[in-house]
Formats: C-alpha cells, sequence, structure tokens
C-alpha cells in the first residue's frame, strides 16, 4: 500500500514470463529493473520507480534460486519474500510483469557481454534500470558503468539508481533479515517501506491455546525462517479483511519446547481456520519467549501481551502490502 494507506492500482494484464517462454506482447520493449529483489524494500522500489517513469512497460528481472542458493547451497538463506508473495508485490506496485529466470550453471557462466546480450536478444527489452553497486557476469566481472557501455553499444538505455540510505548505511536485504533475526520489527518494517508479512497454511494444533482462552491459528513457517522467537502484535489477512492480534514464534518451552510455529491469536474473532493460506504481518515486538512455572502464571502474562499488542496496533501508521 502506497505510504498514504491508499490502494495502489492493479494492472489487470500483469504477466510473467519464465524460461522458454515468448516475451509477451505487452512486455516488447519494457523498461526492466535488475536484480533478486528480496523483500521488495525502499531500495529495491527506487529502481521499480525508475522503470515505472520511463514511459514504456515497466518490468522487473529476477531470478530464482536466489544466487546465494546457487552459490552456496549449503547455507540456507532467509528469503524475506518467497515468488510467489515478491510477484504478488510487484503487481501491487503497478509493474506490466516480470522476467523470471532459472539462476543455473548457464546463467552463471555468462560473462558481462554475453549477458547483456541476453537481455536485447532473448527479453527484447528497451531498456534496464540497476542499482549503483549492481555486478554482473561471470565472477560479477561487470560493473554499473560497463553495464552502461555495453547497452549503449546495443541500443539499450541504461539507468543507474542511487542507493537510498538509512541514517549512513544504505537499504538492504541483509540489513533487513538482521533486523528480524533481532527481533526489531520497527526496523525492519522501516526499511522495507511496508509491514513485515509471512505466508502459510494453518494447520491443527494440540488445542492447547483454546484450552487457555486463546485460541490459535497455528502456521509452519519455512525452515529458513530467522525470525526471532518471541511475542509479537500482528494482522491477519482473513477472508478480505484485516483482523488484530497477538502471536508467538517459537518453541513453547511451557509445554514441548518443539519445532519452531508461529501461534496467532485474532482478536474478537471466531470462525475456522483450519487448512486456509494466511498472510499475517508484523507489527511490533513484545518480549522474548519464555518458560513459565504455572499455567496461571503463563496467562497473567498473555493477557498482557494482548494489551500491549493492541496499544501498538492502534498506534502503528505503517503502509501495509496486504490490505
Amino acid at each position: 500500500m502506497s505510504p498514504s494507506n491508499s490502494p495502489v492500482p492493479v494492472p489487470s494484464s500483469f504477466v510473467v514470463c519464465r524460461d522458454g517462454e515468448a516475451v509477451p506482447e505487452s512486455l516488447k520493449g519494457a523498461v526492466a529493473a535488475i536484480g533478486n529483489f528480496d523483500g521488495v524494500h525502499r531500495g529495491h522500489r527506487h529502481l521499480l520507480d525508475l522503470a515505472l517513469r520511463s514511459g514504456r512497460p515497466a518490468a522487473v528481472l529476477t531470478f530464482e534460486p536466489h544466487p546465494r542458493s546457487f552459490f552456496h547451497p549449503d547455507k540456507p538463506l532467509f528469503r524475506l519474500t518467497p515468488e510467489p508473495v515478491k510477484l504478488e508485490i510487484f503487481e501491487r506496485l503497478g509493474l506490466a510483469g516480470a522476467f523470471v529466470r532459472r539462476f543455473d550453471a548457464g546463467l552463471a557462466s555468462l560473462d558481462a557481454e554475453e549477458f547483456v546480450c541476453f537481455l536485447g536478444r532473448e527479453l527484447d527489452l528497451s531498456g534496464v534500470v540497476i542499482g549503483h553497486d549492481f555486478h554482473f557476469g561471470r565472477g560479477r566481472e561487470g560493473t554499473p558503468e560497463q553495464m552502461s557501455d555495453l547497452c549503449r553499444q546495443l541500443g539499450l538505455d541504461c539507468f543507474i539508481a542511487s542507493a537510498v540510505v538509512e541514517g549512513t548505511e544504505p537499504v538492504s536485504s541483509s540489513a533487513i533479515r538482521a533486523a528480524l533475526e533481532a527481533g526489531d520489527i520497527a526496523t525492519a518494517n522501516r526499511l522495507l517501506g511496508y509491514r513485515w508479512f509471512v505466508r502459510a497454511e494453518v494447520r491443527h494444533g494440540d488445542k492447547r491455546g483454546r484450552d487457555l482462552g486463546y485460541p490459535t491459528a497455528n502456521m509452519r513457517l519455512p525452515d529458513d525462517c530467522r525470525l526471532r522467537h518471541g511475542i509479537y502484535a500482528v494482522r491477519a489477512a482473513v477472508d478480505g479483511r484485516m483482523v488484530d492480534g497477538v502471536a508467538s514464534f517459537g518453541r513453547r518451552p511451557t509445554f514441548d519446547n518443539g519445532a519452531p510455529l508461529l501461534e496467532t491469536h485474532l482478536f474478537d474473532f471466531k470462525g475456522d481456520l483450519y487448512g486456509k493460506t494466511l498472510d499475517v504481518e508484523f507489527i511490533g515486538w513484545i518480549r522474548g519467549e519464555e518458560r513459565f512455572d504455572g499455567i496461571e502464571a503463563l496467562i497473567a502474562q498473555m493477557d498482557r501481551d494482548s494489551e500491549e499488542a493492541r496499544r501498538m496496533l492502534a498506534a502503528d501508521r505503517t503502509p501495509s502490502m496486504i490490505d
């Protein structure tokens, strides 16, 4: 959602072009912002805005899997926005479409000149938008200046976006991941420019929350999620409306200390959510995960957590991508 909290118009013609597919007519001659765009944060939005202002169809070129996962498969990457979520955000922002290309050994082997030829000939682009620190081609040999020169030789426009800075540091996906790992939702959301959210299916649990007076929607997040374990103020999109709530992400040390789950209690909500896929956005950090000696102490703390969550939710003015 835009900073004014008014809905962003979504084009009905948004298309996704993958490997082996012909370039759709609506994307021929497009200006494409190039990058991984994990999080589609404020820095990424700067690139997308340049493409949108080009006067030509605006698109993105992004890669799956994330190149870091290709080069370091033994090091799981905390994805801020899995591919389906990322594409939906692109659509919401008003882009005409997205080129999604598999990042594999063939693509990684292209040198700088071959990569730019691929942009012009295979994707039929008229221009590209890159970041000020963009490197490309085999061994990341290509620089923004080289991209500009090679594009000029092929008759492509090249727009180089300046950095978007928070304090003294550029806004980056790495900084957002670090904030989430620390439970610093306020910083993560400020760098993103919207409330970070997760998507997962509601699964059956042990119904313990219902016995405590706090029924929860239980969701298993991806194994690579490194969000700090703790209690959060949240909002969830349920059947077209937003519902406030409080959530625990962690291992439930008072009970089973099992696999991490996101357990969301939705305020003033009654209904069956089992089997539904929910988007849950994070508004604020309340406290870390704790072990309680008794049920009464746990319930008393949950009451306080709920009060704090309601306060945070009432005060928050961060834009939403799911509302």
